[in-house]
């Protein structure tokens, strides 16, 4: 394995531990009382609204076409290419006392002001219905994701890794929503995606975490349960700056030069692989010592040989 490093003393990273659970603790419940209080600004895929596809004879200036909306009344226009660099993609929230045909002649007649050659290809409406029935969808796909994640740690480790395990990653998707709920930032399906996402890359980070501390509890002799965490994580911490490091270069790359379609993904990426990194190190182990893991929950039990008299 690459090092960056080889420290000859262990981080003494249990030593923060009160610390690290009471911010922890304290930024899950800032977040569910904003979601409680603010709620999330859903995106058109979950609260419905209008869908145009617009074609135009060359290739479509889309951060021009995304200002001429906004000068013109339609800021929360969310405008991408389709397909080809000439087939544009506006979607709209649905408006009070509007209906979907006259939002898209009076957005039709607005784009057709910056270029005449603008021409109408096909208009959807995207009902709320749908959009619940996304929201739902998605709901549960993060409730199963997360019970997948508790029954694999629970059967390759034991259970108090998985609540650990559980409690880190419920602690990364609360901060992200709290955080989206905090700014009012659009969630839209890719921002879901994003979510999901940082739910496997954040476990993946916790595992190897707990393999070696699972490893210490095997080969050590001492009880010194933060010990073993320590020196766990000391060992596997240059892998972790490594791999987090490498990533998070590839998705600020997103975020900078992906464009508007890609920046409320990279954007909760940017956010959750700093989080899910700080929760698998400082989050996730302090729980599993506080509900009384210890080395002999690791030692098989010894079994009398045939005959023997125990």
């Amino acid at each position: 394995m690459i090092e960056l490093f080889h420290l000859k003393r262990d981080i003494p990273f249990m030593r923060w531990a009160r610390s690290t659970i009471f911010f922890s603790v304290a930024f899950i419940v800032a977040a569910v009382a904003l979601l409680a209080t603010k709620g999330l600004n859903l995106g058109v895929d979950f609260t419905g609204g209008t869908l145009m596809e617009i074609g135009y004879p060359t290739a479509a200036d889309i951060p021009a076409i995304r200002n001429h909306l906004a000068k013109n009344g339609y800021a929360d226009a969310q405008v991408q290419n389709f397909g080809t660099s000439t087939d544009v993609l506006v979607r709209l929230p649905v408006k009070p006392n509007v209906t979907s045909a006259q939002l898209s002649e009076k957005v039709m007649a607005i784009l057709k002001q910056a270029d005449p050659r603008a021409e109408m290809r096909r208009v959807e409406f995207v009902g709320p219905q749908v959009g619940n029935e996304l929201f739902e969808d998605g709901a549960l796909a993060l409730l199963v994701v997360s019970l997948g994640i508790v029954l694999y740690l629970a059967m390759r480790f034991e259970w108090r890794f998985a609540v650990g395990a559980i409690f880190a990653t419920a602690h990364d998707i609360f901060i992200i929503l709290g955080v989206w709920s905090l700014f009012q930032w659009e969630f839209s399906l890719t921002v879901l995606a994003a979510v999901l996402a940082i739910l496997g890359y954040s476990v993946n980070d916790t595992v190897v975490v707990f393999d070696r501390i699972r490893e210490n509890f095997k080969k050590t002799r001492s009880d010194n349960v933060a010990a073993i965490m320590d020196n766990a994580k000391t060992a596997t911490l240059s892998r972790t700056i490594l791999t987090s490091g490498l990533t998070q270069l590839m998705v600020l790359a997103m975020l900078i030069w992906g464009g508007e379609v890609l920046h409320g993904f990279a954007l909760a990426l940017t956010i959750g692989i700093v989080v899910g990194t700080y929760s698998s190190v400082l989050v996730a182990s302090p729980i599993v010592m506080w509900l009384g893991v210890s080395r002999q929950d690791f030692i098989k039990p010894v079994k009398p040989e045939s005959g023997a008299v125990v």
